[in-house]
């Protein structure tokens, strides 16, 4: 048995924030670009490739969202929802790439430390810092609910801490005349950002893979399965993620002669909701079984009885 489940989010949010930071984001790459050129700052540049990712994150994110909307079909019976953890490992990628460019660019600059329009470096970055507040402001919001707007949001957040950086860089050499700090801060820009960029990447991998999802204990999971009086034994028992918010799970369950197999499969429904978070359940009840798992205690090992063919997808 089981229960049918229409995979489509509910309601597509965060959907105009997004496009009001795209634009903000958008127009200002364009000032720090030519600012970064213009000012002969590595510092101001690093902080503008990072504005393009985040231009790009952002587009990304939209795309997702709204390709996310069209119904599952003969060929994809989830639809689209996994589009956010692709979006977040392009995202990823791209500020890999970033990043190694301006390592190697920034120890061309140790070696031979260049002029630096620190005033002109200084105004470009303070305009920046106010975009990239205003763009956080927009996104924080979606940043908890969805994978791939936490993608675009960890961008933003990395951008303004940059925009922090190329600020108090740009005071100090214009006190102290040291070129040196250009390159430096663009090492501590990109070097901030890459552990966090992983964590980013690691999540959207996770999603991909069907692994357990974040916050969920499979041995929980089974532990509240198993403790319902009708039921005997369960196995084939998974755990995945449609996408970062929408847990998914199945599981073969032996119910006790003569219980409700109606209602046991109801509450343990109810039960999954309630104690997980787990709404889109499917749980195929059976009469028999290989042993009485359940009383030896909720262990993988006790209750791995195989796949009997079946696939998850």
């Amino acid at each position: 048995m089981g229960h049918d489940h229409n995979h489509l989010p509910n309601e597509i949010r965060h959907e105009k924030p997004l496009w009001w930071a795209l634009g903000l984001t958008a127009a200002f790459l364009l000032v720090e670009v030519i600012g970064a050129f213009v000012t002969n700052s590595l510092a101001l540049l690093s902080d503008a490739a990072h504005m393009a990712t985040d231009t790009l994150a952002l587009m990304i994110a939209l795309v997702a969202v709204r390709l996310s909307r069209r119904p599952p079909d003969a060929r994809r019976t989830y639809g689209y929802a996994r589009l956010e953890a692709l979006g977040a490992m392009f995202n990823g990628g791209m500020l890999f790439v970033v990043a190694g460019y301006i390592l190697w660019e920034a120890i061309a600059r140790f070696r031979q430390p260049q002029e630096i329009a620190s005033t002109g470096m200084l105004v470009i970055a303070a305009i920046g810092l106010a975009v990239n507040l205003i763009a956080m402001r927009l996104l924080k919001a979606g940043s908890g609910e969805s994978l791939n707007v936490k993608g675009a949001y960890l961008e933003v957040w990395a951008d303004m801490l940059g925009s922090v950086a190329v600020i108090i860089g740009a005071l100090l050499i214009r006190w102290t005349g040291w070129k040196v700090i250009d390159p430096i801060l663009a090492v501590l820009i990109g070097l901030w950002v890459l552990p966090r960029t992983w964590v980013l990447m690691r999540e959207a991998i996770n999603v991909l893979l069907e692994g357990v999802p974040k916050g969920i204990v499979l041995s929980e999971v089974r532990g509240s399965l198993c403790s319902h009086a009708g039921v005997v034994d369960v196995h084939d028992l998974h755990v995945w993620a449609l996408a970062s918010s929408t847990p998914a799970l199945s599981a073969h369950v032996v119910v006790a002669e003569g219980a409700d197999t109606d209602q046991v499969r109801r509450e343990l429904a109810d039960a999954l909701h309630e104690r997980h978070g787990i709404d889109h359940v499917t749980l195929q009840l059976e009469a028999d079984h290989c042993g009485d798992a359940c009383a030896v205690g909720p262990t993988e090992k006790a209750h791995d009885h195989g796949h009997h063919g079946h696939v998850h997808h």
